[in-house]
């Protein structure tokens, strides 16, 4: 088997972005690469040997890369603000194609909103997360229903949903990253009100 490095996500993986894998390795398609987990988007500095967490990343990324390709052809992840999205242009940079589908949730816009935001030439479509998961919010987009996946394991269930998500249309209002960050809302803090 050919390793992450041929892929589009090899950069990130030498980087040590690519943390808390849930998964991290070949799927059932052959020549793709599947992950699920965080990509490190800013790095504490560090002291000594110590290995500190990112101080911030896109969090629960569903994503694949195809061996040989050298762009990321979907994404789906979260983000904790609204302005990080430059942080995921500016660390993506070169692995995303302007024909990709990136499907960013956002914890901080109107909990009505879809936005469309051009990056140079990435579009992202961002869509409001509240108390739900990019893996439940991405299944319901897709219109997969959890049944029809649960025979399958990890890389299955990945695979299964990618492949529904590339044809996900939503409808969305054109905003730029600059009106974005003038309309975004505090960053709700996920932890309160919730049972200890």
């Amino acid at each position: 088997m050919t390793s992450i490095d041929n892929t589009a996500l090899g950069r990130l993986e030498k980087e040590g972005r690519l943390v808390n894998a849930v998964l991290k390795g070949w799927t059932k398609k052959d020549g793709r690469f599947g992950f699920r987990g965080d990509i490190a988007l800013r790095f504490q500095p560090q002291l000594a040997d110590e290995k500190r967490p990112p101080d911030y990343s896109i969090e629960q990324v569903l994503t694949i890369a195809e061996r040989g390709e050298p762009k990321i052809p979907i994404l789906a992840g979260y983000l904790h603000s609204f302005a990080y999205l430059a942080d995921v242009a500016q660390v993506l940079d070169g692995t995303l194609s302007p024909d990709g589908r990136y499907f960013i949730f956002c914890n901080n816009i109107d909990l009505l909103a879809k936005y469309r935001t051009k990056i140079g030439d990435i579009t992202f479509c961002v869509l409001p997360c509240e108390e739900s998961t990019v893996w439940k919010e991405m299944m319901d987009l897709a219109g997969v229903d959890k049944n029809d996946i649960k025979a399958f394991d990890t890389a299955g269930k990945l695979d299964y949903l990618i492949d529904a998500a590339k044809d996900i249309e939503v409808s969305c209002t054109e905003l730029s990253y600059k009106e974005g960050l003038s309309k975004m809302g505090p960053v709700k803090n996920r932890n309160e009100n919730r049972p200890v």
